[in-house]
C-alpha cells in the first residue's frame, strides 16, 4: 500500500517559522509531498508575547491571500501538490479573541492546541459550535485536528469523556514526528479506542524550516503499528471531500 505523503501541520513567516510560503510550497514540490497545510498560530495567551502570530484581520487576510495564490498556482500548473489553508488555534486563548478573529469559512483545515483538560474540550464544544452556527453551508465548514495532542492527559479517568467529543465534533488525531511521545505505546489504550471508533488520523511534522518538512516515515509506521490504515483513509477522504485532486489508496 502506498501511503499519500501529507504534512498537515507546517508553520510559515507568518508566525514563528523560517521560511516564507513560496519556499515552503518550492521544497514540497521537490520532496514529493501530496499535500500539505500551512497552520500558523493565533493565539492571545502567553505565547502572543513570545512569538509572532496571526494577531490581526489585516494579517489573516494578507496570509489567507497568499495562501490561496500558490493554490492557484498549483491547480494552474497540474503540480502534484495540494496546499491547504489552515490555522493553528491555541484554546488558552480567551474565547472572545478566537471569535471576533477567526471567520470560520475561511480556513480548509484548523488545529486546535492545548487540549489537556476536561474544561478545555467544554471550551472547546463551545468554539466549534459557535463557528458552526455562523456559516450557512455546512461544506465551508473545515477539517478540524488536535495539534500535538498527547492522550495521557485522558487515560486515567476520562478517556470515554475524550472520544465522545473526537467522534461528536469529528476531529482527527495527530501523528506528529516532533513530538514523538504523543504516540508512545503507554496510550496504547487510546489508539486502540481510536480504531474502535473510526476516529481519523493524520500527520503532521510541526515544520519551523525545510529541514523537517518530509519528517512522515516515523508517523507513517506507528499508524502501521497501531493498524490506523483505515483511519488514516477517513481523513485522506475527508481532504478529498475538500480537493477532487486528492491521491487516493487503497487498504
Amino acid at each position: 500500500m502506498q501511503f499519500p505523503k501529507i504534512n498537515l501541520h507546517v508553520h510559515s513567516n507568518y508566525s514563528d517559522g523560517i521560511n516564507d510560503i513560496k519556499q515552503i510550497v518550492k521544497k514540497a514540490l521537490k520532496l514529493g509531498l501530496d499535500y500539505i497545510a500551512i497552520t500558523d498560530h493565533f493565539t492571545n495567551s502567553w505565547k502572543a508575547g513570545i512569538i509572532p502570530t496571526l494577531n490581526s484581520i489585516d494579517k489573516i487576510s494578507e496570509y489567507l491571500d497568499e495562501i490561496s495564490n500558490y493554490q492557484n498556482y498549483l491547480i494552474e500548473n497540474n503540480k502534484n501538490l495540494v496546499l491547504y489553508k489552515g490555522i493553528e488555534v491555541d484554546i488558552s486563548s480567551s474565547e472572545r479573541y478566537i471569535k471576533k478573529f477567526i471567520q470560520i469559512d475561511q480556513f480548509d483545515l484548523v488545529l486546535i492546541e492545548y487540549l489537556q483538560t476536561p474544561e478545555s474540550i467544554a471550551f472547546t464544544k463551545n468554539i466549534i459550535r459557535y463557528w458552526k452556527n455562523s456559516i450557512t453551508n455546512g461544506d465551508d465548514f473545515p477539517i478540524l485536528g488536535l495539534a500535538h495532542f498527547d492522550p495521557f492527559y485522558f487515560l486515567h479517568g476520562n478517556l470515554e469523556i475524550l472520544i465522545e467529543f473526537l467522534k461528536r465534533y469529528n476531529l482527527y488525531f495527530e501523528f506528529n514526528s516532533s513530538y514523538p511521545q504523543c504516540y508512545s505505546s503507554r496510550n496504547t489504550q487510546f489508539f486502540e479506542k481510536l480504531r474502535e471508533h473510526q476516529i481519523p488520523v493524520a500527520i503532521g511534522c510541526d515544520s519551523h524550516n525545510l529541514a523537517n518538512l518530509n519528517d512522515i516515515e516515523e508517523p507513517i509506521e506507528m499508524i502501521k503499528y497501531y493498524n490506523l490504515k483505515r483511519n488514516y483513509k477517513i481523513l485522506i477522504d475527508k481532504l478529498g471531500f475538500k480537493n477532487s485532486n486528492i491521491p487516493r489508496f487503497s487498504i
